[in-house]
């Protein structure tokens, strides 16, 4: 009965989207789409911590179409959460197109009208994106213009309002970015130049009434950038500094100092070798569309971890999320191929990877001023306080042994500030020691066997964790799998196995994945934006499709 509540409704969504494939084309355009069906049975389990769910099973979903003939474009995203399911926002909830747009693009001038996604720079002072994984999406709903007078000027201004879930943010969204490739502007008298030099510079303003009854907050917030980008044979460097005025906000007590962020990185490669090194501080620079917004909601800019985005489970148990209010960190990254018929790279040679990345507070100083629009406190450049957020060392080894048989090595050692990252109070620097070995083995053409082993060492928090995946592939449609958590270091509670099973069946761009198991509660992050994951058991649906 489980399973006919969860498969039903899917599958018959799934192939009567499907079908749309079938759609000749219309007026001489085509018609592109995809669509996605997330959804899952709760059973409460007070030995994980899983809590009653009312409805017993929740579900998110959506569909996106797209129509293109020549310099026109259009598309539409409907979206529907039945309820939300647990981990994501549960503002949601319900069901609507909160994304559609038109777009006209001659090559040198492209206008859209309605949502859009975009980038100034890296994004220090404006990213619009989504992210399905993280319910994260704050898309401009107004008017987005690009625009190359000369080849090696590109222009382009955005003006409207974010999405907030099915919808709108109250502040107003308005920006301007410009880039010039110098070499490209100059071509005939820089043919000769082995150096590329890209420059650009960014304006994004906020507009939101003052509706406070203590407070006089600025009307306009004002966020400024300017960034440069060198390239010469294998050496790329890239800086940009951005300043926003004062910008009291929930987020941020309130306070009525300015903001700045600086990012910088330099990358060196050649055959063999890779080098990345990167840096950035972070001084009071959130920013959002409104005062008082929480979670990922109306974030109007984007502010990168600088941490590796770990994909094995235990080496993500603690990963670290951006912290806007302030924060100095860098990272470090060489790969190296160890070339083949050497003592190490054997027949078929070996990837080396080794990064190492850190987080601290800023050095500041408390004010104390009570009275009047607050400061909060002052900052130094040139110093970085004792206050550790996060810190990662770890190396990766990839080798392949035969044909049929190739793994990856990975230990990481992850220093954790939960205070800080998760906002708890008396917790020491959770410090880990990762190990995990991922063995592939092709059996033969039909069958593929996957077995991941990890461990996680540690006397902090819940203590050590131990995990297994079992990955079978059966041809190229069909894959099941095995995997099982166990938190044997646990002293506080029950020593728990997370064990889970999933099925599915791929053929073409279509995927069907059916699950069942625990999930253990935890952060779940991307790029420095993170969720909360809470504990569940039940059965788990995916569908996906493409066209």
């Amino acid at each position: 009965m489980i399973l006919k509540k969860l498969l039903i409704p899917a599958l018959v969504a799934g192939f009567g989207i499907s079908a749309q494939a079938q759609l000749p084309s219309i007026g001489g355009g085509q018609i592109h789409g995809n669509f996605q069906i997330d959804a899952q049975y709760y059973n409460p389990d007070s030995a994980i911590g899983a809590p009653a769910v009312p409805e017993k099973a929740l579900s998110n979903g959506w569909g996106a179409l797209t129509y293109t003939n020549g310099h026109f474009s259009a598309g539409m995203r409907y979206e529907s959460y039945q309820n939300v399911m647990q981990g994501f926002d549960p503002r949601f909830k319900g069901a609507g197109i909160p994304y559609r747009f038109f777009t006209y693009d001659n090559e040198k001038l492209e206008v859209t009208v309605g949502n859009s996604y975009d980038q100034f720079g890296s994004g220090l002072v404006f990213r619009s994106y989504e992210d399905r994984g993280l319910g994260f999406d704050n898309s401009i709903d107004g008017l987005r213009v690009r625009y190359s007078p000369y080849k090696g000027i590109y222009l382009k201004g955005i003006w409207g309002h974010q999405r907030s879930f099915f919808t709108y943010g109250a502040g107003i969204v308005r920006g301007f970015d410009g880039e010039v490739n110098l070499n490209e502007l100059f071509a005939g008298k820089m043919d000769s130049c082995k150096t590329q030099f890209i420059l650009g510079g960014s304006f994004v303003s906020k507009y939101q009434q003052d509706q406070d009854p203590l407070l006089v907050l600025p009307l306009n917030v004002g966020a400024s950038a300017g960034r440069i980008s060198i390239i010469r044979g294998r050496v790329n460097f890239s800086a940009e500094y951005a300043h926003k005025i004062n910008d009291p906000t929930l987020a941020n007590g309130y306070i009525y100092k300015d903001g700045s962020a600086l990012l910088v990185s330099a990358t060196y490669a050649r055959k063999g070798l890779g080098i990345s090194l990167a840096a950035k501080r972070i001084d009071n620079f959130g920013f959002r569309s409104e005062r008082n917004a929480t979670g990922n909601a109306l974030l109007i800019n984007y502010l990168p971890a600088l941490t590796k985005q770990h994909t094995y489970m235990l080496a993500a148990y603690y990963p670290y999320a951006t912290q806007p209010n302030g924060e100095v960190g860098w990272q470090a990254e060489v790969a190296y191929k160890v070339k083949k018929g050497t003592p190490l790279g054997g027949k078929y040679g070996m990837d080396v990877t080794f990064n190492y990345s850190a987080a601290w507070m800023p050095d500041t100083t408390n004010l104390n001023d009570l009275a009047g629009p607050r400061k909060g406190y002052t900052s130094s450049w040139t110093s970085i306080s004792d206050s550790l957020f996060f810190q990662d060392i770890n190396i990766e080894i990839f080798k392949k042994f035969s044909p049929k048989v190739k793994a990856t090595f990975l230990y990481a050692n992850i220093g954790y500030n939960k205070n800080v990252i998760e906002g708890k109070i008396n917790y020491p620097i959770i410090r880990t020691h990762i190990a995990v070995v991922d063995v592939i083995w092709k059996v033969n053409s039909k069958f593929t066997l996957r077995s991941d082993l990890e461990h996680m060492y540690t006397k902090d928090d819940l203590g050590s964790w131990a995990a297994i995946i079992e990955e079978f592939t059966f041809g190229e449609h069909f894959f099941c799998a095995v995997t099982d958590q166990y938190n044997y270091g646990n002293k506080y509670g029950a020593q728990v196995h997370y064990l889970s099973v999933q099925g599915g069946y791929i053929r073409g761009t279509n995927r069907i994945t059916l699950g069942y198991g625990k999930q253990r509660a935890g952060i779940f992050c991307v790029g420095g934006v993170c969720r909360f994951v809470p504990a569940s058991n039940g059965f788990s649906l995916n569908i996906t499709s493409s066209f």
